[in-house]
């Protein structure tokens, strides 16, 4: 029975997620996300920035924390089973979420506009839901079509 996850990012994935899927855990990942990237909004523009940007301000060090709690969806997902390249892909969203948040002045606009939490959320729904998709099932009852010929 696949899983029945609505992601609070609207994150449109291919397939459905297996039923396996922790979703205590993808809600705790989201949270994290929401929390360092869409938690405050901008009044009068009406964008959403989270603590990332905010915790960007102190020089180097917030950005260094703010990475180090965005690991936690990685963990997380590495966890659920989500797929070595993936988690290449996700850590690479830190690592330049880090290093431009780390830039004097526009780093905090690198932070607030970027969202690799945001995005690794998706990118970790995207895999879960790809594997249901590729275990060799067929996405039908499980069984196995025999091809019968008649003799007719």
């Amino acid at each position: 029975m696949p899983a029945d996850f609505k992601s609070r990012f609207d994150v449109d994935y291919d397939g459905e997620l297996p039923g396996s899927v922790d979703e205590a855990a993808l809600k705790r990942m989201e949270t994290v996300a929401y929390v360092l990237d869409e938690s405050v909004r901008v009044p009068g523009i009406g964008v959403r920035i989270g603590v990332d940007p905010i915790l960007g301000v102190l020089p180097v060090a917030g950005d260094v924390v703010s990475g180090a709690f965005s690991l936690y969806i990685v963990a997380e997902s590495a966890y659920l089973g989500v797929s070595f390249g993936t988690l290449v892909k996700m850590l690479a969203n830190i690592t330049i979420d880090v290093a431009g948040g780390s830039i004097p002045y526009v780093g905090t606009v690198v932070d607030a506009l970027w969202k690799a939490n945001k995005r690794n959320v998706a990118l970790a729904l995207e895999d879960l839901a790809e594997e249901l998709e590729t275990d060799g099932s067929g996405g039908g009852t499980g069984g196995v079509d025999i091809p019968i010929e008649s003799d007719d």
